[in-house]
């Protein structure tokens, strides 16, 4: 099935960012200040498709596909599991934005991107304008702060830690199942049909690439392991970027934890609310409340 392009407009590129690592990226609009868009698990910058165009109205806009994910390299994972840390992505990211020649940039993420972008901002404070977060808390307080909820219903956490290759051979093994079976249960039953068929099977695609299981699976082994490190090094510092955090009021992360209070602990400016009728997904299930919440944060944090 051929894919709408989504994009019009967008330039496409494959940024070398060192160690034989190509991020596949999209760069469209013309505005004076830059807006990075990073993605969450299993997807790909298609997450993006009714957000960035929008943007790209006042901004210039850049998506990009996570290490692992997408059509970005998918390298073999080190036994430490480094080459897919938070540090490692977010430097993939800055790598891609210095040679697109944006020193300072606005970072927006969702799932494993927000996380990426929460590294990004703990390593490279200089360069971060603003961040926006969807429906996450810190990696580390999360596993901290598991019951029996979250680990029932996000059990992909818990899987996909597990040594090479337990995981990489069950979740691959039927990809469209998997891929079905995760998005449209995390989102409500009145957002499914914001899924149109050529992004799910674009999805798919990625997903029946036994590389790319691998990848996700270094994502969440390194979360596990080298992350929680470099995350408890790092928990007393106070993040000074202006953060705006969105949760899905219909989602786990938001029915288990107060979201804000949670941001709050370890940032001295952070606002943000509950997505209504809004699950796991919320770019591709609220993409017009996204934009409507982003802008209005964005404004009031412009650069004077």
């Amino acid at each position: 099935m051929a894919i709408t392009d989504y994009f019009k407009g967008f330039e496409r590129k494959m940024i070398d960012v060192g160690d034989n690592v190509q991020i596949n990226t999209l760069i469209g609009g013309k505005g004076e200040e830059v807006i990075l868009l990073l993605h969450g698990h299993p997807e790909s910058y298609l997450i993006w498709r009714d957000i960035a165009p929008e943007l790209a109205k006042k901004y210039t806009v850049v998506a990009t596909d996570l290490r692992g994910y997408g059509n970005s390299s998918k390298p073999k994972g080190l036994p430490d599991h480094s080459n897919y840390s938070k540090r490692v992505m977010a430097q993939d990211q800055v790598s891609v934005m210095q040679k697109l020649g944006f020193s300072k940039f606005h970072i927006v993420g969702h799932d494993r991107g927000a996380r990426v972008c929460h590294r990004l901002m703990l390593d490279h404070p200089e360069k971060v304008l603003t961040c926006s977060m969807m429906d996450i808390l810190p990696t580390l307080d999360m596993y901290e702060q598991t019951n029996r909820e979250f680990a029932t219903k996000y059990w992909h956490w818990f899987f996909y830690i597990q040594a090479y290759d337990f995981p990489e051979r069950f979740l691959g093994a039927d990809p469209e199942y998997f891929i079905r079976n995760n998005l449209l249960k995390k989102a409500t039953p009145e957002a499914q049909k914001n899924f149109p068929e050529d992004v799910l099977q674009e999805y798919i695609r990625h997903y029946s690439n036994p590389a790319t299981v691998h990848g996700i699976s270094e994502d969440y082994r390194a979360s596990n392991t080298i992350d929680l490190e470099h995350d408890k090094i790092d928990r007393p510092f106070t993040i000074k970027t202006p953060l705006l955090v969105l949760w899905g009021a219909n989602g786990v992360v938001g029915n288990i934890w107060n979201v804000l209070e949670g941001w709050q602990k370890y940032a001295c400016d952070v606002q943000g609310f509950g997505v209504e009728n809004c699950g796991h997904f919320v770019p591709e299930e609220k993409p017009k409340v996204v934009v409507e919440a982003l802008l209005k944060f964005l404004e009031e944090k412009k650069i004077k």
